[in-house]
C-alpha cells in the first residue's frame, strides 16, 4: 500500500509498515466514508458541484460542467468528473436516494489518500531518534484528520478537499523523491500537481513552486532539489496532461469561460474582494489556530522549531542535516507558502486553508515526539496548552445548556431544542473529557504515545457526535427543502415551470432536476421572475409566453415566510400547496403575476435579469 517505492527504514520491517497502512486506511474509511450519503446536501456550493457533476453523468457531454440550464465556468473538471463516473454508476439512484454520497465521495477519498501518504512518508523516511515512527505515522494522519475545516470539507461535495489531497500527495512525491536521492519516479509527483490543476486552476502550480522555492533557499540546494524532481521536465508533463482541458474548453465557450474562469474567479478573487468574502489581512492567523484545536500549540511549536535562530543559522552555512531528515522544514514551507498566498489575497475563505492541513499535520506529530537530548521545557507547555484548549472545549460542550439556546437561525428555528434533546453534546463533552484524562495520565508516566491518547477519544467524538449533529441539523434544515421538491414534482401540470422565490437553494434544482428559476426578495426579483417565465432561454429550458403553445397559465413557487410578507407578494391570490418549515409552495397564476410586474415598473422598477453575473444558477 505504499504510495511511491523507496527503501523503508530498517526499524520498520514491511509487516509493520503494512499494518500501519491497513489501520490508517481504516481510521480514514471510519471518519470519512461513514454514512456518508445520509444526509441532504448543504446549500449553496454543494448541490452546485453535485448537480454539475450529475449532470455530466445525465447528457454525456464531459467538456463543460453545467448547473440549472447554465455553464458553470468557476472550477476545472476533475471533481465533476469523478463524481460524473460514480453517478454513471447503474441503479445509482437505488443505493444513493438523495444523491450526495457520489458528490461527496471525491472529496471522503481524497482525504484517505492523504492520510495514508502521511502516514507513509513517516514511516519510510522517519523522523531523527524516533523509536517509534508507525506511532508518529498513524498520529500525523490523524492529526490531518481531526482538523476541524478537514472533517466538515472532506463530506462535503466540493473541490477543496480534492485540491488539498492531490497537492498534498504531489508535494509528498517531491520530497521523497529529494529525501532518497534518486529521480526515480520524478513523474509521478507531476502528474498529481496536473490532476490540482484540473481541479482548481493555476493555484496549485503556485503554491508547489512557492513550497520548492522557500525549501531550496532554505536548504540552500537548488541544484540537488533540481536533479531529484526535475521541474522544468515535470512543469512540462503538469501542462500536458491540464492545458488540453483548458484549450478545448475556450475553443467551445470562447470569451464567457475566459472571463468567467482566468478573470472572475482566478485574477478578480485575488486581486479584489467577491461576494463580501472581506476579511482582515490576520483571518489566516486566526484560521491557522482553530483549524489544528486542540494541538495547535503543537502546530506552533514545530513551525517554531524550524524557524529557531539555530537552524536558520544553519541554513545560512554549509551544514545541513541529511535530506531524510528535513520533512518538518519541508512542512514549514509548505505551510508558510500557503499562509502567504492567501493572505495576500483579496477574498478571503477558510477552505482556502485546507491545502496547508497536511502540512500541520506533519508538524504537529513531529513536535509531540519527546526530546532525547533537548530542553524539555517547549514541549511540555506546548502539551499543557494542548489539555488546556481541550479543556476548555470540553467545558463548552459541558455548558451546552447556556449556549445553544441563544442559536437563533430562521431557518432552524426547533434546532436548539432538538440538539439539547439529543445528547449528543453531552456525548461530545465525555469523549473531550476523556481525552483530557488520558492525556494528563501520558504526561504524569512521561510516556510516549501521548498525542495518540489524546487523539483516541477524539475519533469517537465524530463518530458519535459529530456526525450525528450533522445528521440532526440537515433533518432540521434540508429536510424541508428536500419535501418542497418533492411536492413539486408530485403536483407539477405538463410545461408548468418552476420557481424559487426569496431563499435561494441550488439543492431546489438539483432534488427537482428541473430548471429553476430563482429570484430574490426585492421588487425587482418579482418584475425578474414575469419576465424570465416568458423569455429566458437555458439548455434544456425555454421560457414562454402564457399563451404560447407551450406556455403555461401557471407558476409553481417555493417561497419562504419572509419573502411573503414584502408588500409586493401580497394580494396575489396564492394557491399554497404545502408548508415545510419556513417554505411553502404555492401555484400562482401567470396572468396576476404579470399584472403585478407591469404595475411595479410603471412605478420606476426595472429588469435586472439580463445583466451578466459570474455566478448566477
Amino acid at each position: 500500500m505504499s504510495m511511491i517505492n523507496a527503501p523503508a527504514d530498517p526499524r520498520i520491517s514491511p509487516r509493520q509498515r503494512s499494518r500501519g497502512m491497513w489501520l490508517i486506511l481504516a481510521l480514514g474509511l471510519a471518519l470519512f466514508c461513514w454514512q456518508l450519503g445520509c444526509t441532504g446536501l448543504v446549500d449553496e456550493t454543494p448541490p452546485l458541484f453535485a448537480a454539475a457533476g450529475r449532470a455530466m453523468a445525465r447528457t454525456g457531454d464531459w467538456l463543460t460542467p453545467r448547473v440549472n440550464g447554465l455553464p458553470r465556468f468557476d472550477k476545472p473538471p476533475l471533481v465533476y468528473w469523478l463524481m460524473g463516473l460514480v453517478y454513471s454508476i447503474p441503479a445509482n439512484e437505488l443505493w444513493d436516494p438523495l444523491g450526495t454520497w457520489a458528490g461527496r465521495l471525491p472529496s471522503a477519498l481524497a482525504s484517505v489518500a492523504t492520510m495514508l501518504m502521511i502516514g507513509d512518508t513517516l514511516m519510510v523516511h522517519p523522523a531523527e531518534n524516533d523509536h517509534h515512527p508507525r506511532r508518529t505515522a498513524v498520529a500525523a494522519a490523524l492529526a490531518f484528520a481531526l482538523s476541524p475545516l478537514v472533517q466538515l470539507w472532506s463530506r462535503t461535495a466540493v473541490s477543496d478537499p480534492l485540491l488539498s489531497g492531490t497537492l498534498a500527495l504531489s508535494l509528498l512525491c517531491q520530497w521523497r523523491c529529494y529525501a532518497s536521492g534518486t529521480s526515480r519516479r520524478w513523474w509521478l509527483a507531476w502528474i498529481l500537481l496536473a490532476s490540482a490543476v484540473l481541479t482548481k486552476g493555476p493555484v496549485a502550480v503556485v503554491l508547489s513552486g512557492m513550497t520548492l522555492a522557500l525549501f531550496a533557499l532554505l536548504r540552500r540546494d537548488l541544484k540537488g532539489i533540481s536533479h531529484c524532481i526535475k521541474p522544468l521536465r515535470g512543469l512540462a508533463l503538469t501542462a500536458l496532461i491540464s492545458l488540453p482541458w483548458y484549450f478545448a474548453e475556450l475553443l467551445v465557450e470562447g470569451q464567457p469561460f475566459w472571463d468567467s474562469f482566468f478573470g472572475y474567479h482566478n485574477l478578480q478573487r485575488f486581486t479584489s474582494v467577491v461576494n463580501s468574502h472581506l476579511q482582515p489581512w490576520w483571518f489566516f492567523g486566526v484560521i491557522l489556530v482553530v483549524a489544528s484545536l486542540p494541538f495547535t500549540p503543537l502546530l506552533l511549536l514545530g513551525l517554531g522549531q524550524t524557524l529557531h535562530p539555530s537552524n536558520l543559522k544553519r541554513a545560512i552555512s554549509s551544514i545541513q542535516p541529511r535530506a531524510t531528515l528535513s520533512l518538518q522544514s519541508f512542512a514549514s514551507c509548505w505551510l508558510i507558502s500557503v499562509l502567504l498566498l492567501f493572505t495576500t489575497a483579496a477574498t478571503k475563505l477558510p477552505s482556502y486553508w485546507i491545502p496547508a492541513t497536511p502540512a500541520a499535520a506533519i508538524l504537529i506529530a513531529l513536535a509531540a515526539r519527546p526530546p532525547e537530548r533537548q530542553n524539555r521545557l517547549p514541549l511540555d507547555w506546548a502539551w499543557g496548552t494542548t489539555i488546556l484548549l481541550t479543556f476548555v472545549l470540553a467545558v463548552g460542550f459541558w455548558s451546552s445548556s447556556i449556549w445553544i439556546p441563544l442559536i437563533d437561525d430562521p431557518e432552524m428555528p426547533t434546532l436548539p431544542a432538538e440538539l439539547l434533546a439529543s445528547r449528543l453534546v453531552l456525548r461530545a463533552a465525555v469523549c473531550f473529557s476523556t481525552a483530557i484524562v488520558l492525556g494528563l495520565w501520558m504526561i504524569s508516566r512521561k510516556a510516549s504515545g501521548r498525542l495518540l491518547a489524546v487523539q483516541g477519544p477524539l475519533v469517537v467524538f465524530q463518530l458519535i457526535a459529530l456526525i450525528p449533529m450533522i445528521g440532526l441539523g440537515d433533518r432540521v434544515r434540508q429536510l424541508p427543502v428536500r419535501k418542497a421538491a418533492a411536492t413539486m414534482l408530485r403536483v407539477q401540470t405538463p410545461s408548468e415551470p418552476l420557481a424559487m422565490v426569496g431563499a435561494m437553494k441550488p439543492s431546489m434544482h438539483f432534488y427537482t432536476e428541473q430548471v429553476v428559476v430563482y429570484e430574490g426578495r426585492s421588487d425587482s426579483a418579482l418584475v425578474n421572475l414575469s419576465d424570465r417565465l416568458s423569455h429566458e432561454r437555458r439548455r434544456g429550458w425555454v421560457g414562454h409566453p402564457i399563451h404560447a403553445n407551450e406556455g403555461s397559465p401557471t407558476v409553481l413557487i417555493v417561497i419562504d415566510s419572509g419573502t411573503l410578507e414584502r408588500s409586493h407578494w401580497k394580494g396575489l391570490d396564492l394557491q399554497v400547496l404545502g408548508q415545510f418549515g419556513v417554505y411553502q409552495v404555492v401555484r400562482l397564476d401567470r396572468a396576476k403575476l404579470e399584472r403585478r410586474a407591469a404595475k411595479l415598473q410603471t412605478e420606476g422598477v426595472t429588469l435586472t435579469w439580463k445583466t451578466p453575473r459570474p455566478e448566477r444558477f
